[in-house]
């Protein structure tokens, strides 16, 4: 008796706990249906139509294709640049060979106890001739000399280092050159250094009449 008692007892337990696991699940439903109404409705993503998809693909291959353009002009440009101006350093320092050979010409023409000697006279035309090869073989390699006397002053190829009072030339033309400048094919190598002519003071133009005057007395 006692043992169908315990089973009776058993089996009205696990009824019970059956049940109570059944009535959860309703209570989670109940829960889960009220937070769906409580969210806002979700925004449809709209996929992309084929038409859109092709229209992006060719605009990113055409933007692959003008920047690998772009590139291959660059390269062209620094390749023909390096060829061309490859020796621009090189010409640059050049250039104080006749620098010195200029320099050297004046110290002796400048000697008192050379002047007028056979000695000086030889020396000057060896250097004149070494300086005449060296401007033949820059220009053989397209450096070339810029003209600057009594030209108007170009601030792209001149460096005007002073101004000189002359009423016989018109204000701003070269009328000395101090340094000679040079340029390499289309390229400015260095600017030539300069003086260029200004128009007299009033002040001098006075004390020069005054001179007249006292002169004439």
């Amino acid at each position: 008796m006692e043992k169908e008692e315990n089973q009776n007892i058993t089996s009205e337990d696990q009824n019970q706990d059956t049940v109570i696991e059944t009535e959860k699940p309703e209570e989670n439903l109940a829960e889960e249906k009220k937070q769906e109404t409580v969210q806002e409705p979700k925004e449809e993503i709209k996929e992309p139509t084929p038409e859109e998809k092709i229209a992006e693909l060719e605009d990113k291959v055409a933007r692959t294709f003008a920047e690998m353009e772009n590139q291959r002009r660059r390269f062209e440009k620094e390749k023909e640049d390096a060829f061309e101006y490859g020796g621009y350093s090189f010409a640059k320092e050049a250039l104080n060979l006749i620098d010195n050979l200029d320099r050297s010409k004046h110290v002796l023409e400048s000697d008192d106890k050379l002047k007028e000697t056979e000695a000086l006279k030889k020396t000057l035309e060896h250097l004149d001739i070494i300086k005449k090869d060296l401007i033949s073989i820059f220009e053989k390699n397209n450096i070339k000399p810029i003209e600057s006397l009594n030209k108007k002053l170009d601030p792209n190829f001149h460096q005007a280092m002073m101004e000189i009072e002359d009423d016989t030339k018109e204000p701003g033309t070269i009328i000395q050159e101090i340094q000679k400048g040079f340029t390499i094919k289309d390229r400015l190598l260095r600017p030539s250094l300069v003086g260029v002519s200004k128009k007299v003071t009033a002040k001098e133009e006075k004390t020069e009449e005054n001179k007249e005057n006292t002169e004439n007395k």
